[in-house]
């Protein structure tokens, strides 16, 4: 619960941030924060460096240049909490897509019920506001799932190495498209007039991004998922859009229509029909009587237990 607070509560971060630095350049500096220590400090994980690149530029490339831009163009922060869970349909489609992974008809029932609920927000945001932020966003959960798919492929023996390592991916890039879009008056403007009413809230924002919401959120998620099975732990995600969301309202005085309260209801319910469903456990077999023993049969359940 702690680590969905502290994920809910990001997207404030991130607003706050926005009203000083431009998006493009924001992602830069946030993963640039992280990657030199990084480099410096931690061994790099022994995965293959196709992956390694794979899940930079799907987790922290696309995901956040899509997610703050479209921020910055007008998408609530209480929203896009909401929207960015998109990701879990997006994963489990690309898994069934590239990954030959097998989709189960309540997971398939899961994806159906978020997409209808993503449906009535974008359908919300068409009648009362530009429906571009809200793409934007839905672009970023894409880009999210992408890096899900590169990161599961890598299979590292260290996550926590691999989720800041990620980070030494994004800088480079979104620096060069930053320069180009955003231009270098007003990257360095951003650096060097600290005299706007909200300079010192983005400076804020952007350390308890980088401190907070990536290093220590998701050292606790990493360490969560590795002591507990990933069907406790990862259902509590769905608590960022519910934190985010009333964050959003509280500190920013955010309002959601009643359709869009629906909409969301909707993804999270969606996401976790599909994130509880779990594989059947195979059926064991009549137990023999005491002092027989079946053909080929196996002493031990150990076997048994391990395919469970």
């Amino acid at each position: 619960m702690a680590v969905a607070v502290m994920w809910g509560l990001n997207f404030i971060a991130i607003d706050a941030s926005l009203q000083h630095f431009p998006p493009m350049f924001l992602v830069a500096l946030r993963f640039a924060l992280i990657a030199i220590p990084t480099m410096l400090l931690v061994k790099r994980p022994d995965v293959p460096l196709r992956w390694l690149i794979g899940y930079g530029l799907g987790f922290g490339t696309l995901q956040f240049l899509f997610l703050y831009w479209g921020m910055a163009a007008g998408m609530p922060a209480g929203l896009a909490s909401l929207v960015l869970q998109a990701s879990g349909p997006f994963t489990m489609l690309l898994g069934a897509t590239f990954l030959r992974e097998r989709v189960t008809g309540p997971q398939l029932l899961g994806i159906l019920v978020a997409v209808g609920g993503l449906a009535v927000v974008g359908w919300q945001r068409a009648e009362h506001a530009s429906v571009l932020p809200f793409l934007l966003t839905l672009a970023g959960a894409l880009g999210w799932a992408i890096g899900n798919v590169c990161n599961r492929q890598a299979r590292a023996a260290n996550p926590l190495h691999l989720t800041l390592w990620m980070s030494t991916v994004p800088p480079l890039p979104m620096l060069a498209l930053a320069l180009v879009v955003e231009g270098p008056a007003r990257i360095t403007d951003s650096l060097t007039d600290f005299t706007g009413p909200g300079a010192l809230g983005a400076v804020l924002g952007l350390l308890y991004t980088v401190v907070i919401g990536t290093i220590l959120g998701s050292g606790l998620w990493t360490w969560l998922m590795s002591k507990h099975p990933a069907g406790v732990v990862a259902p509590f995600s769905m608590l960022v859009p519910v934190t985010g969301m009333t964050a959003a309202w509280f500190l920013l005085g955010e309002t959601v229509t009643v359709p869009e309260m629906l909409g969301g209801v909707l993804v999270v319910g969606g996401v976790l029909l599909g994130s509880l469903v779990k594989p059947r456990p195979k059926r064991l077999p009549d137990p023999a009587p005491v002092g027989a023993r079946r053909p080929g049969s196996r002493t031990s359940l150990g076997p048994v237990l391990a395919e469970k």
